[in-house]
């Protein structure tokens, strides 16, 4: 449930008990969308799956069915807003209402700007960005009519921190993170909560191997499995958190940036720089 009430009439945000909620999750097909639905599945919730991959998401749905919740198969591409509006009044129909929305869809690249093809770079704001966009304006209305709902934000330690070579990909994380924290104070009076989700580098096919090529080896060392965003994930909805960072050391650099931003591009330059060819 929303918990206690602060004076003004305002709900604590902290999501308690997922049990009998209904969510969405979008990238549902693999990586953190695949293990975050499982894993809100064992809580009790039934969850709608959303990604291209129908294949894919029919073997989450066999998971998330053997533990005794149901599975929505929704096909869609994120980018198509016409497929984000007619998949979104499919789930209500089947669901009746959505708690929970989880904007986890999202692709990136590794290479220096002058390398990146532009079409790429329109390709990968329409996923992350807009994807997340149509997401919650297909959504969020009926949240703010049933006084109740929560939003995740899988943005990325890339939307609070620039780093060498995810120039376009940093981008739409940057967005998904203003979004949310604008959008946090104009619906948290109506009982809905947004959560924004920066995981560091996650071990996911996402990190091909020529970007793993590019990658300096402390940054290697520094990758993390997606079991330990979605625990970050479902402890901060838990705690009725407004942000996360995973691992949460990282978030000494988005303090140094603030008070010290040359030493922050010296270790950036340093830590982050791709090797040279």
């Amino acid at each position: 449930g929303c918990g206690t009430r602060l004076p003004g009439g305002i709900a604590v945000p902290a999501l308690r008990s997922f049990e009998g909620l209904r969510a969405v999750v979008t990238g549902a097909s693999s990586g953190i969308g695949e293990a975050l639905a499982l894993r809100l599945a064992k809580e009790g919730t039934d969850v709608a799956l959303v990604a291209r991959r129908t294949a894919e998401l029919d073997r989450v749905a066999r998971a998330i069915r053997d533990l005794g919740r149901r599975a929505l198969v929704v096909p869609c591409d994120v980018a198509r807003r016409d497929e984000v509006f007619a998949s979104a009044e499919r789930i209500l129909a089947e669901f009746g209402s959505v708690e929970l929305l989880v904007n986890n869809a999202g692709y990136g690249g590794h290479r220096p700007f002058l390398e990146w093809d532009i079409d790429d770079i329109e390709g990968v704001m329409q996923v992350n960005y807009f994807g997340a966009v149509y997401w919650t304006k297909a959504l969020l209305p009926k949240m703010v009519e049933q006084r109740r709902g929560w939003i995740v934000m899988m943005a990325s330690v890339a939307g609070k921190l620039g780093v060498p070579d995810e120039s376009a990909y940093a981008a739409t994380k940057f967005a998904m993170v203003g979004l949310a924290e604008a959008l946090s104070y104009e619906v948290e009076d109506f009982g809905v909560h947004v959560l924004t989700v920066c995981p560091g580098a996650i071990d996911t096919p996402f990190f091909d191997e020529q970007a793993r090529r590019r990658m300096p080896e402390v940054a290697k060392r520094m990758m993390i499995e997606p079991a330990r965003v979605v625990e970050a994930t479902i402890r901060a909805l838990r705690a009725g958190k407004y942000e996360v960072t995973v691992p949460p050391f990282i978030r000494a650099g988005y303090i140094v940036r603030a008070v010290a931003p040359g030493i922050m591009r010296r270790n950036i330059k340093r830590v982050a720089a791709p090797p040279l060819a």
